[in-house]
């Protein structure tokens, strides 16, 4: 099993939050409270941060008198977690062919590309992408110079980061400190699921949602430059008014979101789903190549921050019912309606 790496108490809570598989084997989550250890992505109901504390392997959690959960298993954690949790290593520290991450872990590349898309929904060249995009982004913070920052982060030429950076947007590490060093513009504008805030950096739209204002968005984005716009993005809001009004002419807005390797799988496969079909959880799941991650999809399409322009409104359950939705059943169902061309009144 591979050594954990040290990990601060704020990343290891936000990787059990999200049930990062990532980081399995690398640390795990004591609950005082019950007496249990777990892997960070085990699928049990999350603990109250207090009761929670972290330890690099389950020997010290044991020590502490601690036992281990027997639904998720920590002590065990398989090879092909163990090849996966190595890979991520090598590929978190620079860029990597599939050929040396297949010698890397002992595995043929073609089963080793199989395996670390089946645990991270993503190929390791899609994942070595965005690894390399937040390195050059990072760079670009530090260094003096644009083309050093692009060359130390493993571009292997400026156009090649430049065609990746039509996409970087705010940056992970922006999200996760809330917003820090952005400003978001934003409007409140009437809808016909009513009062929709639309707020966007200079790259895109970050947030899209119902019955909100600028102190939900501000306690979203705490570290952010919050405006009113003043018709900045006035393209950007018409657009998204057009997207609730007209589903089925939405035309094609920028965005501007971050998550984990897992979200951002999902939230593609979002994406594909055509106005006036669904798909279920599990469909979702089987979509990015996780079909036991049911709930874990869940939990990523709940975690989609710009509503309608991702339709995180068009996965139900697998029983047909509507399952949930943050702004109510009603707009949910409203949505749906429009985008099969039923008339409904919300």
């Amino acid at each position: 099993m591979m050594q954990p790496i040290a990990i601060d108490d704020d990343a290891a809570w936000q990787a059990v939050k999200e049930r990062d598989r990532r980081f399995d084997g690398r640390f795990v989550t004591g609950v005082l409270t019950t007496g249990i250890y777990c892997r960070p992505s085990c699928a049990a109901r999350h603990p109250k941060r207090e009761n929670v504390r972290f330890f690099h392997d389950g020997a010290a959690a044991r020590g502490a008198g601690l036992r281990p959960c027997k639904r998720c298993l920590p002590d065990n954690v398989a090879p092909d977690e163990d090849a996966v949790a190595a890979a991520v290593k090598r590929l978190d520290a620079g860029p990597a062919t599939l050929e040396e991450l297949a010698k890397l872990t002992g595995y043929s590349p073609t089963h080793f590309q199989r395996v670390f898309k089946r645990a991270m929904g993503v190929s390791p060249a899609a994942y070595a992408r965005a690894r390399r995009s937040a390195r050059a982004t990072q760079s670009l913070e530090q260094e003096g110079k644009v083309t050093d920052a692009i060359y130390d982060a493993g571009y292997d030429a400026p156009s090649r980061f430049y065609a990746d950076a039509q996409r970087l947007g705010m940056t992970p590490s922006a999200w996760k400190k809330g917003g820090a060093g952005v400003t978001i513009r934003y409007a409140v504008v009437d809808s016909a699921l009513g009062p929709m805030l639309v707020a966007a950096t200079d790259k895109g739209i970050c947030r899209l949602s119902f019955d909100e204002d600028e102190a939900a968005l501000s306690k979203r984005f705490p570290n952010a430059k919050i405006v009113a716009d003043d018709g900045t993005i006035a393209d950007w809001v018409e657009g998204a008014v057009q997207a609730v009004e007209a589903p089925l002419a939405m035309p094609d807005l920028p965005l501007d979101v971050a998550g984990t390797a897992f979200q951002e799988a999902v939230w593609q496969e979002l994406k594909k789903i055509p106005p006036g079909e669904t798909r279920s959880y599990a469909d979702i799941a089987a979509a990015v190549g996780k079909p036991d991650a049911v709930r874990a999809a869940g939990s990523a399409n709940g975690a989609n921050n710009v509503a309608v322009l991702i339709p995180c409104h068009r996965v139900v359950r697998s029983d047909g019912s509507l399952g949930g939705y943050a702004y109510g059943l009603e707009r949910k169902r409203t949505l749906l309606d429009k985008e099969s061309g039923k008339r409904t009144l919300l």
